[in-house]
């Protein structure tokens, strides 16, 4: 059985779903980051980059446990092992999907991601021009990166092609929250049109909820939480 470290954020949810879609037997171990859990010495010896989720198989490709973080990663080494939700190796079709989860991973998670920090959890800065623009510059950031979306989504019926797949299930958790992002969805009716079609999946429901007992929807952060998350202690020698 798979071993999955991990905690309710879009990233996390990413490997939930896809698990979920999969029907895989995975075990979740929760990784509270808000209480530093993920600078636990055990935690850096499988993620070294202090990052959920972790996912560890121990029917690896050579037949032994194998190891693996980044959610990119994560996603493309279970559609492989699967042969689902991912293309043939080597086609057209594999780089085209391949690419638009790269579009996830460099754009929309760390874009979606600066955008939360400065709106939300950012510290009280002395000056207010720079929070606010800080705020517009990932405001619009992210608000391109939808049209984008929208651009691409009326042209096939998923991220990655005519077929739903790994791109869909990464990009997913993170745009889903469109007032969050202060996103006006009817202005982009692709994109509604996708998140409408995924969000009714069954596969996805039940991974969303994965750590439903976690308690961190719709809560603040505590002090602890925002240090251990933005502050000084991610930047410690371990």
């Amino acid at each position: 059985m798979i071993d999955l470290y991990s905690w309710p954020t879009p990233n996390g949810h990413k490997v939930h779903i896809m698990l979920e879609e999969l029907e895989m037997p995975y075990n979740v171990i929760p990784v509270d980051i808000g209480k530093g859990a993920q600078f636990e010495p055990e935690f850096l010896k499988i993620s070294p980059n202090n990052k959920i989720p972790v996912l560890v198989d121990p029917d690896g490709p050579d037949g032994g446990p194998i190891t693996v973080f980044e959610t990119g990663a994560m996603l493309i080494y279970l559609g492989h092992k699967t042969g689902r939700f991912i293309p043939p190796s080597g086609s057209a079709a594999r780089f085209e999907a391949v690419q638009w989860l790269m579009f996830q991973m460099g754009g929309i998670g760390p874009m979606c991601g600066q955008q939360n920090h400065f709106n939300n959890y950012a510290p009280n800065l002395t000056d207010e021009s720079q929070l606010a623009y800080s705020q517009a510059r990932y405001d619009n950031e992210v608000a391109r990166l939808y049209n984008v979306m929208d651009g691409r989504l009326g042209e096939t019926a998923y991220l990655g092609g005519a077929e739903y797949g790994i791109a869909d299930i990464a990009t997913f958790p993170w745009v889903r929250n469109h007032e969050r992002r202060k996103v006006d969805i009817d202005a982009i009716p692709n994109v509604k049109r996708w998140l409408d079609e995924i969000e009714a999946r069954p596969a996805v429901q039940r991974g969303m909820k994965v750590l439903d007992d976690a308690g961190t929807e719709g809560k603040g952060p505590s002090k602890e939480a925002l240090e251990n998350m933005f502050g000084a202690t991610q930047y410690e020698r371990r």
